[in-house]
């Protein structure tokens, strides 16, 4: 996935979020750097997002999705709410993909299911607007995360969800 952006979600703490994303992905960055970037962004609170560049990752940008404080419990209101700022970060800078992990579903433990019923509902309704996305991936860790997207994913095309009513009234 070269360039492209990641929706990352570490919590509401900007600075440990991004040292962390990076320092896991491509190994140190000048620590001044570092900060200027966090300092120009600032807190994120719960149920926003924010864009920083991507440093040396293959993304050209990471969307932080605050969906949780550190140490917290993410709710669905703070994961829809995140989501739905960060495909609209995503839209508002142009760009065409974006990937998502499970948000708040590791140490924030939001249950898997209820997250890919939340996530995947927020796409499909922004991808039924105008936007320049055109992609969007999930990047899911396991099996179980694969089983519950795809689960949710076949609910909603079974119950016709994934349908743009908008645009079958304009043929």
């Amino acid at each position: 996935m070269t360039g492209q952006p990641l929706a990352e979600s570490e919590g509401s703490n900007l600075l440990a979020a991004l040292l962390a994303a990076r320092i896991r992905a491509s190994g140190p960055i000048p620590f001044a750097d570092f900060m200027r970037e966090c300092d120009a962004v600032g807190s994120i609170p719960v149920g926003e997002a924010a864009i920083t560049s991507g440093g040396k990752l293959r993304a050209r940008f990471v969307i932080h999705a605050a969906s949780m404080q550190l140490g917290g419990e993410t709710t669905a209101r703070a994961l829809r709410s995140s989501t739905a700022h960060s495909l609209r970060i995503a839209a508002e800078k142009k760009l065409r993909s974006i990937a998502f992990p499970a948000i708040g579903t590791g140490i924030a433990r939001f249950p898997l299911s209820e997250c890919a019923q939340i996530m995947l509902r927020e796409v499909v309704e922004h991808l039924k607007g105008p936007t320049s996305l055109e992609l969007v991936y999930f990047v899911l860790f396991d099996a179980p995360g694969l089983a519950a997207f795809e689960k949710v994913w076949t609910e909603m095309a079974a119950r016709g969800e994934l349908e743009d009513k908008r645009a079958a009234e304009r043929k």
